[in-house]
């Protein structure tokens, strides 16, 4: 494993990072074996850094009780974030912080971020809460070691905010294909002068090892039959020596043991300049198929109406990348357009609800009609009409025959 130095700690920093907010599940919930064998793995090949949250589903709890039972703790550092669209008042620091405490099984927090910092607008609200004095005393009582943000936002918003405070760490989006996105390249070296810089979404939630176009995961393989998508994503980040750490959700075996066969040979500027020259034609081939920028966090879920978000977006930019009749496909599964209890962007009633959690800052209400328009073309809704005519004959129930 290679580390990366926090100089303002002194505390060696492994180069791959554990995600927390997609942890393996079974029947809905976290599988607790599953999760514990991956992290103690992980622990066991030197990763020292865990990233959760308050609004992870039982992902702090689970994160807690695992480090407990195999005695850990001391061994790694912990990141979670106060969940900022919660708070109604400076009450709720204490109440929310005090619970991620309980739920992590833990007396004090190494690495702590205030969630999805958008702009100096909100910044300033929470410094009329007292959030400064906040801070100041949790860290004298030694609750909090090392105090930063998570942002979703512009670069002006971002650069303004790292001179708002004399923040020790901050993680941002970043990976090849959003070097000039939110923060970007400018605001990830203007913040490492001063702060660590944790990377999260190296991977655009999948898209960059799972979801890239034919065409592009052949630029990739003539280059290096032997890297995935994925390592060539994840080698991006790491080439670049501002980058602290970078955060990687790893649900199986096979994923942690590539990304730690990846991470022991991680060192700053490793890439050639011909490799840096077939991430531009990768990323050209993948502008031109991703229409909407959807990472599948689903911080916009629940839907009010039931509108499965982050499935119609997926299967609209599969129906770019990898053909119409597969993203047809996806999207007749992920929103079950022909059933009775359908969850498709025709239920949009545009409150507007997901718009305001949304930290790409989508317009997903103009978004899912452009979804619907492609997906469900006119025709299409008159065989729908149909089809779900005919099922809802079938289910109609029989009247009981006498005897």
């Amino acid at each position: 494993m290679q580390f990366r130095l926090d100089k303002q700690s002194g505390n060696k920093l492994s180069v791959l990072g554990f995600g927390c907010m997609r942890f393996p599940k079974h029947l809905g919930a976290i599988d607790m074996q599953k999760t514990g064998n991956l992290i103690m793995e992980a622990i066991n090949r030197g990763v020292n850094y865990f990233d959760t949250a308050y609004l992870y589903p039982g992902s702090e709890e689970a994160l807690g009780k695992i480090l407990e039972h195999y005695q850990v703790r001391e061994n790694v550092y912990i990141a979670t974030k106060l969940p900022l669209i919660l708070l109604r008042g400076p009450k709720d620091f204490d109440k929310l912080f005090t619970k991620q405490l309980e739920r992590l099984r833990t007396s004090y927090i190494d690495y702590y971020l205030m969630h999805m910092i958008t702009d100096m607008d909100l910044w300033d609200k929470l410094r009329s809460w007292g959030i400064e004095g906040w801070i100041q005393e949790q860290k004298k009582n030694g609750r909090i070691k090392r105090i930063g943000f998570s942002f979703h936002g512009s670069q002006q918003e971002f650069l303004k905010l790292i001179d708002a405070y004399p923040w020790e760490f901050c993680q941002i989006q970043y990976n090849y294909s959003d070097e000039n996105f939110q923060a970007g390249k400018v605001g990830l070296r203007k913040a490492a002068e001063r702060m660590s810089v944790m990377v999260m979404e190296p991977l655009l939630g999948g898209k960059l090892a799972t979801g890239l176009p034919k065409e592009a995961q052949e630029l990739f393989k003539r280059a290096n039959p032997e890297l995935s998508p994925a390592g060539w994503a994840l080698r991006w980040v790491w080439d670049q020596r501002e980058v602290s750490l970078l955060l990687s959700g790893m649900q199986e075996l096979r994923q942690l043991e590539e990304n730690l066969t990846l991470a022991n040979k991680a060192f700053p500027q490793m890439l050639t300049g011909e490799e840096h020259k077939i991430y531009q034609q990768v990323l050209q081939v993948f502008n031109r198929a991703y229409k909407i920028r959807c990472t599948g966090c689903n911080y916009c879920m629940p839907c009010p109406r039931g509108v499965n978000i982050p499935g119609s977006f997926a299967a609209y930019n599969t129906s770019f990348s990898m053909g119409f009749i597969s993203g047809m496909q996806q999207y007749i599964s992920s929103t079950g357009i022909t059933s009775e209890r359908r969850s498709g962007p025709g239920l949009c009633a545009q409150c507007g609800k997901c718009e305001g959690h949304c930290p790409q800052h989508l317009p997903i209400m103009q978004s899912l009609v452009a979804v619907r328009k492609r997906m469900e073309p006119f025709l299409f809704q008159g065989i729908l009409v149909i089809v779900r005519a005919f099922l809802g004959k079938k289910r109609k129930p029989s009247k009981p025959s006498s005897l």
